[in-house]
């Protein structure tokens, strides 16, 4: 298995913060917009919550390339499937083939630590898989150099039953919270939800006004 030393490790890691949240009745994932390498600021507009289809998607950290060349196929495998079966895919059988994927290159592995949610059939799910293949199922989660901070706001307010118009200003907290404190993550918010109706990205104004209403709490 390849090893890599901690030269290495600093070299390939990237900032961001990604977070996601499973509701009663949906999932709510959100990401910052900076891309970094090392120190500087490569991009300020990236988009890092990539739809596979209409009711999943999943949240990109780490080598941006490798990400979208993962999710790229994954995308086109839950397509094909629903052509040929004419049903969508499980949030679970999605997960499973990322894993799949990492888990077959970690000899040399893509640097990819992506959040897979959605909602199919046995309603709304969410799945963690790191760069070596490793998948966990998870209520609520945060990825990337800001996910300690963000972690910290979503465990003082998630509940059992939370909705998806409760956990919206909720992840915008979170993410604003590791922007503010972590030097890799910054330059907005963007949150997409998925429901039964499918899947939808928030527009920034629907954005300020969820930040507006976490600050009230």
């Amino acid at each position: 298995m390849l090893m890599l030393n901690h030269e290495e490790m600093i070299k390939i890691l990237k900032g961001t913060t990604t977070v996601g949240v499973v509701c009663k009745d949906g999932v709510v994932l959100g990401t910052d917009k900076r891309a970094t390498s090392g120190y500087f600021i490569a991009h300020k507009h990236v988009k890092k919550i990539f739809k596979i289809d209409e009711h999943a998607a999943a949240t990109m950290a780490g080598v941006v390339a490798e990400a979208q060349k993962v999710l790229d196929r994954i995308r086109a495998e839950a397509r094909l499937y629903r052509i040929e079966h004419g049903v969508p895919m499980s949030i679970k059988a999605i997960a499973t083939l990322a894993a799949n994927i990492l888990f077959g290159s970690r000899m040399f592995p893509y640097v990819v630590h992506t959040i897979v949610a959605g909602v199919d059939m046995r309603g709304p799910d969410m799945y963690v898989i790191d760069w070596f293949g490793s998948l966990t199922r998870e209520r609520y989660i945060a990825t990337g150099s800001g996910s300690p901070i963000a972690l910290g706001v979503l465990e003082d307010q998630i509940s059992e039953d939370i909705t998806v118009e409760d956990a919206v200003p909720l992840v915008a907290r979170a993410i604003n919270s590791a922007i503010k404190r972590d030097p890799g993550s910054g330059e907005g918010v963007d949150i997409a939800v998925i429901t039964r109706t499918g899947y939808r990205e928030l527009s920034r104004s629907d954005i300020e006004k969820a930040l507006a209403r976490s600050m009230k709490r």
